[in-house]
């Protein structure tokens, strides 16, 4: 058998401003489609009948599930004939895709179909990260990892495994683990990305802004985005309502270091100074608190230790705020009024991934959460709605073995965090504190890419005792795995039931559209049969996953061939929003918003927001700025083909005068070099008047150096996340802040 990672056999846009016209076209996802569609497999025009279960045009199927490309979890529809899925479609009873897709989703034939999917388990026989692995069997495979989890049991206890997982198809791995007795689950998505909003969101309302992000853009009056690239983030329902909001007029302001797509709509953009965010939120609350401007009655009835914020940022005045973000004193003041004056249909968005600047950020996201509270936005249509959800029973087994505590902290560290850290965990691999983690399962995460400061990440896995990868591809992170496990994509397999929270709220039901490719499986079955090599039977008393879904269907009330035709079944019509009767309620501990925090305070926090001036670039350096491209998004989708073809995003954003002066013309190849000397790998310049000179921006997902992808290798491009060496913890709730690292240029000699 030859040595190396086992995969698959056989089986754009452009870098100019997007027109209305086209960034409409993009969100409904019709050039995705059509590419997809003309790409893989005879390009039919399937033709659904009632209830979309039949394609009479190819003779075929109509199957709706659920999209995997990203979090926000769409409905979809796929066609199918024979073994064969000619196109995905967005499904038109699902409240997340209203029959459209995103281009990433519509592009998910490229992730089913792609030539270096992983086809057989593997077994390492080389060194960690020579990604020189064996094919073998399914029972050598998980016969090897029960044997190591039950030394490990033995040697260790249980709760020296950990799982870092993104996707829902964790779910299975996350109960396997859960009754193997760990409570060590860290997704980067928390501490690396939306942890100090959700923090924030959570402290002063008592629950976050949600996932997807429960936010009335549609109805919305003004709306203002801070760092947040609608158009570029193509988060598939929210950009369909940015697009009704744009076409209608809506106000919108778009608070940037960097014309995006999104700043090309708005009626204004600031382009800050990177870093400075917070100033400009407090001024933002200094002129609408001073001037009488806020929901009087609102906030009345529903804060509390309002008079204590409206006293703290007495001296955050535009004037003061003009010379720490660079923007006009009268433009702060004349935005701040407009904000206030559309409300409560005023909806300042709070952004996604927040982990930018280390102790800032919670403050940043509470000044964020006091604007809209203060505008009687959160319950308000055109702002934060209030969905009920749906209430969904759980399968019956046996409770799960007490755990210790996850050991992604130390006493006193992060004391307000809502997830274990992630970083936190592989800290605990290294220093045994306060226990060692001796096993990795890694799910649906790269975590050479996802994890900042690769340098430790690396240390961590050379002292680990087993590392297990499951995936669709053979990523970075899988070349150091001891075993790797081929998992089904979402296109091949069943997940667990998926609760829907939004105007209309339901479940939805992910469930297989052809076979798996090669001899890869589904999660659920891997988890179980990992379950009954453990000794864990009663854990999986269930023979398959359509009989668990079946009987929570069951406990459930729920109709499960309705589901399984449909794919998404309502619950309950309930009101929304304070205008159709939504009656406020808060689960803080003062059944009120808390503008100003106790709490915070207690523990020796800023209990108000305050503003710490960021570091400045060195001389000759850029602060590194990076973001996404409207096809790709995450892992899952750097080694799309489909998606490959749609854009040419792999280049490095420089102000044009600054490229001039340092006789840099457009095109011209570079490498970045950061402040610890890591240098990335040649990539080409975009000089351009729409980013400011003290910053550069990238797209995240380039760079790729794994053996087994052959197509993302092939493309090049740098990778940011290696220039990421150094991080800022915020120290409320253990965010990584990774805007921290700066870059100069350097010339690559023809």
């Amino acid at each position: 058998m030859a040595h190396g990672i086992m995969v698959a056999k056989g089986a754009g846009m452009g870098d100019s401003p997007l027109t209305r016209r086209r960034f409409l076209s993009l969100g409904a996802g019709t050039l995705a489609a059509a590419t997809a569609a003309r790409y893989f497999l005879a390009p039919h025009e399937a033709k659904a009948a009632a209830h979309g279960t039949i394609d009479p045009a190819t003779d075929g199927k109509i199957v709706r599930s659920i999209c995997e490309v990203c979090f926000w979890k769409c409905g979809i529809q796929g066609h199918v004939q024979g073994d064969k899925l000619l196109k995905l479609q967005g499904s038109p009873v699902h409240p997340l895709s209203n029959g459209k897709l995103c281009p990433r989703g519509a592009g998910g034939l490229g992730q089913a179909y792609d030539g270096d999917r992983l086809v057989k388990p593997l077994l390492r026989v080389g060194p960690r990260g020579s990604e020189e692995f064996k094919a073998v069997s399914w029972d050598e495979a998980l016969g090897f990892i029960a044997g190591k989890l039950d030394e490990l049991r033995k040697k260790y206890g249980p709760e020296t495994v950990a799982l870092f997982n993104h996707g829902a198809g964790a779910s299975w791995f996350k109960h396997l683990l859960q009754a193997y007795g760990t409570a060590n689950f860290g997704a980067p998505s928390f501490a690396q990305c939306r942890g100090p909003r959700d923090v924030a969101f959570d402290a002063t309302f008592g629950s976050d802004p949600g996932s997807p992000e429960v936010l009335d853009i549609g109805n919305s009056d003004c709306l203002v985005l801070i760092g947040s690239h609608l158009g570029e983030n193509m988060h598939n329902t929210q950009v369909q309502e940015f697009a009704e909001f744009v076409a209608r007029g809506g106000d919108l302001i778009v608070v940037d270091p960097r014309f995006s797509t999104a700043a090309s709509k708005a009626y204004t953009w600031l382009p800050i100074r990177p870093g400075t965010d917070t100033a400009l939120l407090l001024a933002w609350l200094n002129v609408i608190i001073g001037e009488g401007r806020y929901n009087r009655s609102y906030v009345e009835a529903y804060t509390t230790g309002f008079d204590k914020v409206a006293e703290a940022v007495k001296s955050y005045t535009p004037e003061w705020a003009s010379a720490e973000t660079g923007l006009d004193a009268e433009t702060i003041r004349n935005t701040a009024r407009r904000i206030a004056a559309a409300a409560p249909a005023s909806l300042i968005h709070p952004g996604r991934h927040s982990t930018w600047y280390g102790p800032d950020d919670v403050h940043r996201s509470r000044a964020i959460a006091i604007l809209n509270a203060v505008l009687g936005s959160w319950g308000h249509r055109g702002g934060f709605f209030r969905p009920a959800g749906m209430k969904l029973a759980k399968y019956p087994t046996p409770p799960y073995p007490k755990a210790k505590p996850p050991a992604d902290r130390l006493p006193g560290e992060a004391p307000f965090a809502l997830e274990p850290l992630a970083q936190g965990i592989r800290r605990a691999s290294i220093d045994g504190k306060p226990y060692p983690v001796k096993g990795w399962f890694v799910y649906g995460t790269n975590l050479i890419q996802s994890l900042p400061e690769r340098a430790e990440t690396l240390k961590a896995i050379q002292e680990l005792e087993l590392l297990v990868v499951c995936d669709l591809i053979p990523a970075e992170i899988a070349g150091y795995a001891d075993v790797v496990l081929p998992e089904a994509s979402y296109l091949e397999r069943y997940d667990d039931l998926q609760p829907v929270s939004w105007h209309q709220s339901g479940v939805a039901l992910r469930q297989p559209m052809i076979p798996p490719l090669g001899d890869s499986k589904p999660g659920w079955w891997i988890a179980r049969e990992l379950g009954l090599r453990l000794g864990l039977e009663a854990f999986f008393p269930w023979k398959d996953a359509e009989s668990y879904l079946r009987e929570r269907c069951k406990l459930s009330n729920l109709d499960y061939d309705t589901l399984a035709r449909e794919g998404f079944l309502p619950a309950p019509a309930k009101p929304t929003v304070v205008e159709d009767g939504l009656a406020l309620t808060f689960g803080t501990e003062s059944k009120k918003i808390e503008l100003y925090l106790d709490r915070f305070e207690k523990a020796g926090f800023d209990p108000v927001p305050v503003y710490r001036r960021p570091n400045a670039p060195p001389p000759g350096y850029f602060r590194l700025l990076y973001g996404r491209a409207a096809s790709q998004t995450f892992g899952r989708t750097s080694n799309n083909r489909l998606l490959g073809e749609l854009s040419r995003n792999d280049r490095v954003w420089l102000n044009a005068k600054v490229a001039a002066d340092l006789g840099i013309v457009d095109g011209q190849r570079v490498k970045l070099v950061n402040q610890d000397g890591v240098e990335s790998a040649p990539i080409e310049v975009k000089a351009t008047e729409r980013i400011r000179g003290d910053c550069v921006f990238m797209v995240h997902g380039y760079g790729h150096t794994a053996k087994g992808l052959t197509y993302a290798r092939k493309r090049g491009g740098a990778d940011d996340a290696g220039l990421v060496t150094r991080v800022v913890v915020d120290p409320v709730m253990g965010g990584t802040g990774m805007r921290v690292n700066f870059v100069a240029i350097k010339k690559v000699e023809r």
